[in-house]
């Protein structure tokens, strides 16, 4: 009897089990697929396999949004996509006064007029341009980048500098202490080998002394005399320069500035110097003063995790609010909060062309997946997503209202808006922006569609939606 007893017992048991893990199952399925919130998803998830029956009891009644679901069965069948086409397009004056205080009240600089800007497509234009650059400099060169390779363009970036030194020119480098190479970084031992005054973005090769290993400067800047400046998306390593055909090529988009925002630039540079070698780089060797001259404004947004607020992401947030006619963006990664989401869906609802344009495939396959998983709102309501194909593209552009455009280091998602120490110029210059736009434009592919998102298996849904949910890590 006692032996029936006990085989009752672990029947049970294992009854009890097996229901629990269905349960768990199909409650994190349906949480993967319908619950947008990254916060939420994550803490539904948790209590299901924690507690099975408990937690999959708990989400039926609390978790599942019936009353929406019932909502939309009882409203009139027209379509809402067509009802949106019949919106009228808004007859408004394209005026970015209100972008330019409030970009001014995020950044804590003045907008400078008279600046130049010349773009240049992938290392193939930008290095020569670069290096010819170092070459002429008389008095300073400041160099900050991610990515610092000693292949053969940055072994030829490592002797233009050398090469400055040795004829009195004032030379500095930073590299960041992870993307420039952890433990190696031999760019930055051979520049040291060569005099080169080089330095490491918060780096220990101890990884208990490595402080804030998450935190670090994606910036890319190269300032010469004070006076003409370089910035964009692109690191120095041959992966950039298409000729070369490496296993891994790069497409990016870099810029030579020209006019009195180099100041603000060269101001940025000389901060992050200061802050990692307590150097301070002063006088007119590093900031001379510049000419004031008509044309096109400027101003640099810096942000970084040590400002009390997220100054790029504040920027776009201000950008996508403002924008009357029409937004472009182009960005590797694309993976920003709810709060952009949504902001880019209503600029959609009120009329606003709104397109983005991402890769076919990034080099992070696990970013690709959760992107996959954060876009069906915009679809849905009526943003664009175009695929750029491969090379992979790693430009970093917006555009708004044929006017404003944002170029810089920043990518769309939480790492660099909020962990990164990046730095993006805004340029108020219809010229600039066309040509940013044609680019775009150019670097198109296949159209994303929700009929795309659609046709996953479910498998590949699951997993997009997995990988969302490390969205504030990727």
């Amino acid at each position: 009897m006692n032996e029936l007893w006990q085989s009752l017992l672990h029947l049970r048991a294992d009854v009890t089990l097996t229901i629990g893990l269905v349960l768990a199952i199909a409650a994190t399925i349906h949480i993967l697929l319908h619950k947008r919130e990254v916060a939420s998803a994550v803490g539904w998830i948790g209590l299901v396999w924690f507690a099975p029956i408990l937690g999959a009891i708990s989400y039926l009644m609390f978790g599942v949004n019936r009353v929406r679901r019932r909502a939309r069965q009882l409203r009139p069948q027209d379509s809402e996509s067509a009802a949106r086409s019949a919106w009228p397009a808004p007859d408004l004056e394209a005026d970015l006064d209100a972008l330019k205080r409030g970009n001014g009240r995020i950044a804590g600089r003045n907008l400078l007029p008279g600046t130049t800007v010349q773009a240049f497509q992938n290392g193939d234009q930008a290095y020569p341009a670069m290096l010819q650059a170092i070459a002429e400099a008389k008095v300073s060169i400041g160099l900050s980048s991610y990515i610092f390779q000693d292949d053969q363009w940055g072994g030829r970036f490592i002797a233009a500098l050398a090469a400055a030194r040795a004829r009195g020119v004032t030379v500095r480098v930073l590299i960041d202490g992870v993307g420039g190479g952890w433990l190696r970084s031999p760019a930055y031992h051979r520049l040291r080998r060569h005099d080169v005054a080089a330095a490491r973005f918060m780096h220990s090769s101890l990884p208990w002394r490595m402080p804030f290993i998450n935190l670090r400067s994606h910036k890319k800047v190269l300032l010469l005399d004070g006076t003409i400046g370089f910035t964009g998306g692109m690191n120095i390593a041959d992966d950039n320069v298409m000729a070369a055909r490496t296993r891994h090529p790069v497409q990016d988009l870099h810029f030579r500035l020209d006019g009195p925002v180099v100041a603000q630039l060269a101001e940025t540079f000389a901060e992050d110097w200061s802050f990692v070698t307590d150097e301070d780089l002063e006088g007119d060797i590093w900031l001379p003063p510049i000419p004031q001259r008509d044309g096109p404004l400027a101003r640099v947004i810096d942000s970084g995790p040590d400002e009390d607020l997220e100054k790029i992401e504040f920027a776009v947030l201000q950008a996508v609010a403002c924008a009357r006619t029409s937004i472009a963006v182009m960005t590797p990664y694309f993976l920003p909060d709810q709060r952009l989401i949504t902001a880019l869906a209503l600029a959609a609802m009120r009329g606003v062309a709104v397109e983005l344009l991402v890769p076919q495939n990034s080099n992070h396959r696990l970013v690709d997946w959760a992107t996959k998983a954060n876009i069906g709102p915009l679809l849905t309501d009526g943003v664009r997503i175009w695929q750029s194909p491969p090379p992979f593209h790693h430009s970093k552009l917006m555009v708004v209202d044929h006017d404003w455009c944002l170029i810089g280091s920043c990518n769309w998602d939480i790492r660099s808006f909020r962990l990164n120490f990046e730095l993006c110029v805004e340029v108020y210059d219809p010229d600039l922006a066309s040509r940013l736009t044609e680019l775009m434009q150019h670097a198109r592919g296949p159209e994303l569609t929700q009929a795309d998102l659609e046709a996953r298996s479910l498998p590949k849904a699951l997993r997009d939606a997995a990988a969302r949910l490390m969205l504030p890590y990727l």
